[in-house]
Parts: C-alpha cells; sequence; structure tokens
C-alpha cells in the first residue's frame, strides 16, 4: 500500500487535515522566495517515499528546486503558443500516469506569455482535472493581486485548495481561502508559520484585521467596474499623486472628494460636513476598494467611519486603543437590482403612499427570500467569502436614513449573525440568505409604521449592507467578545444626585453585545454612569448578585449559530480571559449564600485599569465633533499581555431632546390628592404634565389569561394607541410587567408601533415575586423613548414609597367601547378612563417626575 502524501511539513498536513491523492494546491504568492519555502519539504518528502517527482520549468524566475534534486525537469517555453504548450504539458502527465508529485513554476509568467488572464484560466481547466482523475498531488503558484477575475475565478473553482502566503512583521502566515471537502474551523483562518514548523491558528480577531488589513489585499474592484462609476474612480490615484507633488492645486482633490462623499456617503449636509471634516479621499478610495457594487454604503456604515475618523485624528493613544476594522460595504444599488430582478420592485412602490404603505407586504417578504443576485455581485460575495475563510461576521442594516441626525431607526431593521463554519459553497450561501434576510426587514410591519409615524414613507429610503468581522476569539467551541455593549454620551437616567448626565453612560455585558442592544427579558446588564463608575442602582451586594448577569450570548461554532448560556458554565472556563476584570467572587462567606461562585460585575476593569477614561474620552470627543449627543456600540477584547482593544461598532446622533436639567417647583401635594406614586426605576428627562387619559391594564386579571389572549390584549392596546393625537392628548398607559416583552409570561407583548403614542409608560412589578423591571439602557427599546420623549417608570405595590389608588381605575366610568365597539369581552381588564369625567371641572390630574430623585406622583391639581 503506497505511502500517503504529504507537504513535507507535519504542521501544514495538519492544517490541511492531510495530503490526498488529487490534491491540486495553488499558493498565491508575493515573491518567489516564499514559494521556494514551500516546494523544497514538498519534494523531499515525495522523493523519499520514492515517488516519481516532476517539475515543468517554464518561467523567468529563479529556479524552485536545487540541481541534485532526482525531479525531472521538463523546460517548455510558454511563447510556442497556447495549444503546443498544453500539449507537451499533458503528454508528459499521461506518460507518467498514477500517483506521481507535480511542481509548476510560477503559473503568472503564462499569462504574460500570451497576453492573456483568460487563456491562463483556460490551461489551469485543462491540466487540474486530469491531475485530479491521475491521483496526483500538485504545487502551483500564482502571484496574488496580478490577475484579473478571467484567471482567478476559473482557477478558484476548479482547484481543491487555495492559499495566501505572506509576511508581515518579519512572520510568514498561510491563509486558506479554497479548502475542498475538508473545511474545519482552525483550517479557514490565518496560520502563522513557527520556526519548529507548526502552524497554530491566529484566532484573536484585532491581530486577524490588523494582518489582513496590512497585507496587500486587492479589494473588491481589482479588476472590472462599471461605466459611469469606473470613469470617476479611475481619476482618484492620478489626482491624490499629482496633489500630493503639488502639482495641481488642493481644492481640485477636494472638489474630487465631496463629489464622491456624495455618491457614496451621504446626502445629508450635517453628516456631509462631519465628513468633510474628518475623512479623506483615500478614505474613500478605500471604502470602494471594499464595496460590492454601486451606490450609497448607507447610515450605519458611515457613521462608523466618521467616528474612526475623528478619533483617529486625535493621535496614536486611540489609533493603538481601537482594534482595526476591515469591513466590506454592499452599495444600495444592488439592493435595487435585487427588487427589479426578482419581481419586487413595484409592490415596493406601494409603500411610498400611506394608504397603501402594508399592501402585499407578505408577498414582498417571500420572493425576497427567495430571490437571486446577478452574476457580477455573486463574485463579489464570493471574494468576501474567501477573505473571511472561516471567521465569524454579521451582516447589519444600512439604510441611507438609519443612524443620520434626525432618526435613529434604533432596531427596526435586522442585522443576521454569520458563524460562518463548513464548506465554500455553505458559507456562501449562508451570506446570501443573510443579505436577503436583512433586504426582507426593509418591509416589515414595525419599519413601515416607523417610517410612516415620521413621514418618512416619500424619502428614498434604500438599503445598503455593513459586513462587519465579530469582534472576539473562540473558546472552545464558543466564539464571543470579553465585553460589549452600548454608550451615550448624555446619561438619560440620573439614579443619583452624584451621576452626572452630560458624563455619560455605558450599558455593559459579558458576550456578545446583543444583550446590550435588545432588551433581554431574562436578565440584567451593568450601567455605569461614567463620572462614578462604582455608583449602582442597587443598593447592597446581595442585590448585585440577584440582578447581575447570569446568561451571555455567543457564538456555537459546533452548532452554526447564535445561542445563549449561562456565564458561570462559559466564562470561567476560558483561559484567555482575565476573569477577575469582569466577574467578582460571592457567596462562601458567614453572611453570604451559596457556594463561593463568579458573577459578572465588571468592577476590576471599571476601577482598576483605564477603560472607564478610555470611554469617557471617546464619547466627549465624538460628542464634540458632531456637536450633539451621540450613542455608541462597541466590544471589548483583552490581548495576551490583559490590555485591551476597543472595536468601535455604530456612531448615531442621540435622538434626545434637549439636556438640560429641568427645574421642578415645590409642590406640597395632599395625601388624599396622590393616586399614584412610584420610587426607584425612572427613564427620561424630568418633567411636570397634565394627564388626559388613562389606559389600565388590570394586573390581576391578566395574570389569568393564557398566552394566545395576552397577544390579544397587546393588539387591542395597539388600536387604542393609533386612535390617540399624541400632540393633544396626553396619554398614560399602565399594565402588570413589562412592556413591549417577548415574553407574554413577563409582561405585555406590544410591539413599539402599538405605544408610540404614548406621552408616560408605567410598569407595575407584580408578575412574579422576583422580577424587577430592567431599565434597558442603550437597548433598542430605550432609544425608541429616548427619541420619543417618552417617560418610563415603575412602580412597585409593595415597595416603600410606592402606591396607587386602583379603586379609582376598576369604578371610574370606562370609555373602551367608545374607541372599539364590540370588544365588550376586554371591559373589565382593559380600563380606558378620560380624567376629564374622573375629577371636578376646576381640577385636573398632573403627573411630577424627578429623574434625579427617582420618584413620581401622578396628583389631583388644581387647574391653572
Amino acid at each position: 500500500m503506497p505511502l500517503p502524501f504529504t507537504s513535507g511539513l507535519p504542521g501544514l498536513d495538519q492544517v490541511f487535515k492531510g495530503v490526498m491523492a488529487g490534491d491540486n494546491i495553488v499558493w498565491q504568492i508575493d515573491s518567489i522566495d516564499e514559494y521556494k519555502a514551500l516546494v523544497i519539504p514538498f519534494t523531499e518528502a515525495a522523493a523519499k517515499q520514492r515517488r516519481r517527482l516532476i517539475y515543468f520549468r517554464f518561467a523567468t524566475h529563479p529556479v524552485l528546486l536545487p540541481e541534485d534534486s532526482p525531479a525531472e525537469v521538463h523546460h517548455f517555453d510558454p511563447h510556442m503558443g497556447f495549444e503546443r504548450f498544453v500539449t507537451k504539458i499533458h503528454g508528459v502527465i499521461e506518460e507518467a500516469g498514477y500517483g506521481a508529485a507535480y511542481v509548476f513554476d510560477c503559473l503568472s509568467g503564462l499569462a504574460g506569455a500570451w497576453k492573456s488572464d483568460q487563456m491562463l484560466g483556460n490551461f489551469f481547466v485543462l491540466t487540474c482535472p486530469r491531475l485530479y482523475e491521475l491521483e496526483t498531488v500538485t504545487y502551483f503558484a500564482l502571484q496574488r493581486n496580478a490577475h484579473s477575475a478571467f484567471a482567478t475565478d476559473p482557477i478558484t473553482a476548479t482547484t481543491q485548495y487555495l492559499l495566501d502566503i505572506f509576511r508581515y512583521n518579519n512572520r510568514m502566515y498561510i491563509r486558506p481561502i479554497k479548502v475542498q471537502y475538508r473545511s474545519t474551523s482552525a483550517m479557514n483562518t490565518i496560520h502563522f508559520w513557527e520556526d519548529d514548523n507548526t502552524f497554530p491558528p491566529v484566532t484573536r480577531s484585532a491581530l486577524i484585521a490588523e494582518i489582513l488589513a496590512s497585507a496587500r489585499w486587492p479589494g473588491l474592484h481589482a479588476e472590472r467596474k462599471i461605466g459611469f462609476w469606473r470613469r470617476i474612480f479611475t481619476d482618484v490615484p492620478r489626482v491624490l499623486t499629482e496633489s500630493r507633488a503639488g502639482l495641481i492645486p488642493k481644492e481640485k482633490e477636494e472638489k474630487l472628494f465631496i463629489r464622491l462623499a456624495r455618491l457614496m456617503l451621504s446626502r445629508d449636509e450635517r453628516m456631509l460636513e462631519l465628513i468633510r471634516k474628518y475623512m479623506t479621499l483615500e478614505d474613500v478610495l478605500a471604502i470602494r476598494d471594499r464595496m460590492v457594487g454601486i451606490g450609497f454604503i448607507g447610515g450605519k456604515a458611515v457613521g462608523m467611519l466618521v467616528a474612526r475618523a475623528i478619533l483617529r485624528q486625535k493621535g496614536s493613544r486611540f489609533q493603538d486603543l481601537m482594534e482595526t476594522h476591515d469591513s466590506f460595504y454592499v452599495g444600495s444599488d444592488v439592493f435595487h437590482t435585487f427588487l427589479v430582478r426578482n419581481g419586487i420592485w413595484w409592490i415596493r412602490q406601494k409603500q411610498r403612499r400611506p394608504e397603501t404603505f402594508l399592501a402585499d407586504i407578505a408577498e414582498a417578504r417571500t420572493r425576497i427570500k427567495q430571490g437571486g443576485f446577478i452574476p457580477y455581485h455573486m463574485e463579489q460575495f464570493m471574494k468576501i467569502i474567501d477573505y473571511f475563510g472561516e471567521s465569524p461576521y454579521i451582516v447589519r442594516s444600512s439604510s441611507l436614513l438609519e443612524d443620520n441626525y434626525g432618526n435613529a431607526f434604533a432596531g427596526k431593521y435586522d442585522s443576521v449573525f454569520c458563524v460562518n463554519q463548513g464548506s465554500r459553497e455553505a458559507r456562501l450561501e449562508t451570506l446570501l440568505h443573510a443579505i436577503r434576510h436583512v433586504y426582507a426587514s426593509t418591509m416589515s410591519e414595525n419599519a413601515l409604521c416607523y417610517r410612516n409615524q415620521r413621514g418618512l414613507l416619500d424619502k428614498d429610503e434604500q438599503m445598503a449592507l455593513l459586513i462587519m468581522r465579530v469582534s472576539g476569539q473562540p473558546s472552545g467551541k464558543t466564539f464571543y467578545p470579553h465585553a460589549a455593549g452600548v454608550g451615550f454620551s448624555y446619561n438619560p437616567y440620573v439614579w443619583n444626585r452624584e451621576i452626572d448626565p452630560k458624563a455619560g453612560v455605558i450599558r455593559l455585558v459579558f458576550g456578545l453585545g446583543t444583550r446590550a442592544v435588545d432588551r433581554a427579558d431574562d436578565d440584567y446588564t451593568r450601567v455605569v454612569a461614567l463620572n462614578v463608575p462604582s455608583r449602582r442602582p442597587e443598593a447592597n451586594f446581595d442585590e448585585v448578585c440577584e440582578y447581575s448577569q447570569k446568561r451571555m450570548d455567543y457564538l456555537d461554532l459546533a452548532a452554526n449559530k447564535l445561542v445563549s448560556g449561562y456565564f458561570s458554565e462559559l466564562g470561567p472556563q476560558n483561559r484567555d480571559l482575565p476573569l477577575e476584570l469582569v466577574a467578582s467572587l460571592a457567596g462562601g462567606g458567614l453572611l453570604s449564600k451559596g457556594p463561593r461562585h463568579w458573577i459578572v460585575t465588571f468592577d476590576k476593569l471599571l476601577t482598576t485599569t483605564s477603560f472607564v477614561e478610555d470611554m469617557k474620552e471617546m464619547l466627549q470627543e465624538l460628542e464634540r465633533a458632531y456637536e450633539h449627543p451621540v450613542d455608541i456600540e462597541f466590544a471589548v477584547n483583552f490581548m495576551e499581555d490583559a490590555s485591551y482593544r476597543i472595536n468601535l461598532l455604530q456612531c448615531r446622533p442621540l435622538q434626545v431632546e434637549g439636556v438640560d436639567e429641568v427645574a421642578l417647583p415645590e409642590v406640597e401635594i395632599a395625601r388624599e390628592n396622590r393616586i399614584l406614586e412610584a420610587r426607584g426605576a425612572v427613564v427620561g428627562r424630568s418633567r411636570i404634565l397634565p394627564v388626559d387619559r388613562f389606559i389600565y391594564v388590570v394586573p390581576s386579571l391578566y395574570a389569568g389569561l393564557p398566552v394566545k389572549e395576552r397577544y390579544e390584549v397587546a393588539r387591542i392596546i395597539g388600536q387604542l394607541n393609533r386612535m390617540t393625537d399624541r400632540e393633544n392628548c396626553n396619554l398614560m398607559v399602565m399594565g402588570p410587567g413589562r412592556w413591549g416583552t417577548s415574553s407574554p409570561d413577563l409582561g405585555i407583548p406590544t410591539h413599539f408601533s402599538e405605544i408610540d403614542r404614548v406621552r408616560v409608560l408605567c410598569e407595575v412589578v407584580t408578575m412574579r415575586e422576583n422580577l424587577i423591571p430592567d431599565v434597558s439602557l442603550g437597548t433598542h427599546f430605550l432609544n425608541e423613548l429616548v427619541e420619543m420623549n417618552m417617560l418610563y417608570l415603575a412602580l412597585f405595590p409593595e415597595g416603600e414609597g410606592n402606591d396607587l389608588k386602583e379603586t379609582l381605575f376598576l369604578d371610574a366610568p370606562n370609555s373602551l367601547l367608545s374607541f372599539l365597539p364590540g370588544a365588550e369581552k376586554w371591559q373589565d381588564m382593559i380600563r380606558v378612563l378620560e380624567t376629564s369625567s374622573l375629577v371636578p371641572k376646576d381640577t385636573r390630574i398632573t403627573l411630577m417626575a424627578d429623574a434625579v430623585e427617582q420618584k413620581v406622583v401622578v396628583f389631583l391639581d388644581k387647574r391653572p
């Protein structure tokens, strides 16, 4: 039985999961010495195994094998012509028969001789399959970034292995691009070439991005571009060169930059002003090199890039602190092309009119999820897959209106994590599925209602995409960042007088930031006021333990999906995690309950490192540049020396009405005039306002409903909400548990569009004993509250300083049927009360909320 093939480098064999008969291995190289370093051990091993070893010599570069090599050397001149050259090569291959080992000179010389990349591709398509059939192993090389898709596409499609080899910081790296049939989690990533000839994988996202950002990657548009777009970008390198040499006025470069910015980045004048101030023509060119199709890159992508550019101007401190990004952008015209080619365009046009904006959205979403892409875009998507290997990435919405001044669109469009494991073809299909999913979210009822409410239906809202590497590193079969969160440069949640709202606030979680931006009904997070980071809403350490984060989100590399698990089971097992920075020991003491265990607190990260100052300064610099409070998303990863990198993932203006504190009058309120008193969880600016209408969902009756009927209650609330004129009616809604929850057993499962005309939202904490309201700071839910200037409060019926005169709400006349005739079934449970019918004519019901003192009182007041 013949010996198995080998590369001659056992560590490389492990990366390959064994070299198999039939393998064609193509190395993309920067220098011939890199290829030679691979060829020598391969041929020496083949000679030791007494294999027939054949070397095809046809290029002008130095010879690959030493003179004493046992290889048969066949010299052929490609200038003899394509057909004769192929015939000669194949004559040798046929004569050698099964099981030989082959080395070819660098194939790039063939394209030069034939003046055709397409003929080089044709040569490979003719030769590679025959070598596979004869169960040989063959080494080929190709100059990186030297060929068009006419060569690279057929080579990539035909070969079994395609790999990059390059140097960075005097170290050699190997990056598999295509690994047919043997794809594993450790294979499709960058590998060090160590001095002992081992090839450990690079797993830290920060280092992967740094290496690839420094490598000579050609971009998505290395060759063919499209008409008008191509003509504009043809001028950019020349203008840059001539401007740097002083051969043309600086104004010419600036004029070209603004022209391109208006074509690719934004039409919003306030964003364009930031772009002019902080970005450059080189930035635009770098974006273009990583862009699928043409058009705009969208608000989310622009916000991320502008924020990074702002911090870049602040010097090396932030540059050293921030993780490198290597994102891709799918242009907005790709979305329009997709709609046209898949018969969705005319349905989309109905959404521009208020009377038809929800028409046929189910059909449109079905067509999107089944739609196809044009070949040109498919080629570029495949290059993205090849670039990322099996590193996880996320496809994020980045529409034209998203994250600009005025409209945040927080949570309205979807983002999709791609764990990105498996074969090349499977990984491509995952990317396409994610893109279709985000496209379909543009036609969700939630997103369209948001646009309708803000008068944006007739605005040009195209969907671009931002494809970002997931920040983090693997631990076993899990992948996640060590911390993630959101930050506000202005703190709308002030629960103590020591807190300075203008110092900013962050909401911090362990693992993926999904628990920071999406309202997690089953857990809690760490909220940090940046001027007093140790000041917590909890009263003592027992409360800290009870209301600390228990669950974490991560990517399961084995199951190929986003999942949740318990920190106690995953965090302490991570050997690369400086555990004491993110967690504290609890239990095991005389007064503490249970055995000792780790709980997520981030105490030492906040108190023994510069993290708080870093985040505070970052937010302040961004707010100063924006001239407006900002909202960011970020991830944090610890390096080997326990230092950390911050990955700035998103930045947008915080849609908050004013940042000055409201001075409340001193008011003496008699106890008999108090209708509601609440202490402990107030989100929003202090205020005093009359209440015109209550909607009260009776907790005791709601608790007895089956799940299906709880959804019915949410829909009825939505109908009542849509009948409310927010400008002329101050509506206060009160109900058991959490509003907007995804778990009906924890509250009322409304969509935000079903409560978006409410002025005051009150959660009555009665759903279960240990349920406290999570203020949801930084989540999409809170973004909605802040953007709508809505007041949120929680009422603890059994808590000190909390009281509710429920009999008033139960005994007063119910107006439900005047709004919804036929809703008799719900008369007892859903109470709609017009306050004008509850009180004498010379009085009114008033709400006074003190956000600093965290208290609210609703009381009977004299009319002014």
